[in-house]
Formats: structure tokens, sequence, C-alpha cells
């Protein structure tokens, strides 16, 4: 069985892209998904569960056999991917990727370099599909 960790923030459409990239790499019967989502300001309280693109990165596992499991945590959000995934002894990380310029990461960091230069574990890259009408 593999045991998936994904890191999923607040947009639907890469939480989407993670879920089909995961059903797409993975046989859903054979795989336990975690979805973590980090909150890094959080004083309403809110819950891994209310998070809209979390719970439909669920959806789309559990109508495939996945079993998923969520996690959250608070504070800087790549060294909390990293430690969730040291701690459930996850196969492989799964993050989405921004589009962004070259400047862009380098003045404002990308989570997704920072996961991947953190830890030993396999990561899965994956951004959102562009539709056609997209320049």
């Amino acid at each position: 069985m593999s045991r998936l960790l994904l890191a999923i923030d607040e947009s639907i459409e890469r939480a989407t892209a993670q879920a089909e990239t995961v059903l797409d790499l993975f046989s859903g019967d054979d795989v336990v998904a975690y979805l973590l989502h980090d909150f890094v300001d959080n004083p309403e309280g809110a819950s891994v569960s209310q998070v809209d693109a979390v719970t439909r990165a669920e959806s789309l596992l559990a109508a495939e056999g996945v079993t998923v499991e969520f996690r959250e945590r608070s504070g800087e959000p790549a060294p909390s991917i990293v430690e969730t995934a040291d701690e459930l002894d996850a196969d492989a990380i799964c993050v989405a990727g921004r589009k962004r310029t070259p400047a862009g990461k380098v003045l404002f960091g990308s989570v997704s370099q920072s996961v991947i230069l953190q830890t030993e574990r396999p990561v899965i890259v994956c951004s959102p599909q562009e539709s056609e009408t997209d320049d």
C-alpha cells in the first residue's frame, strides 16, 4: 500500500490537479492519501475539513477507492510538509506548483522547491491544466 502526502493549499484547481495526478500514477484501492493543509494564519480556528480545496481532493480520491485521511498543521508550509511526511513515513509527497517568473521565485521563494530540497522522499510536482484559450 502506498502512503502519499498531498500538501494542499486553498486553490481548488491545484488540489484537483494533485488528486488527478495521484489517480493517474497509482491504483486507487492501493493508496492511502493524507491530505495536509497548513494554516499559516488561522484566527477563526478553521479545520482542514472546512477547506474547499481539501474537500474537493477528498471527493475525487474517495470516488476512486483511495483511503483518505486529513492532517492539519500551522506554521511555515515547507517544514510542516516535510515533518508530516516524516511522521507518517510517507512514500512520496505531492505538491502543486504555481506559475511564477524566475524573478518571482527568487523574491518570494517556492514551497515546492523548499520541500524538494528539505526531504529525501520523492516529491511529485504537478500543476493545473491550462485551458486552450489561455495564452
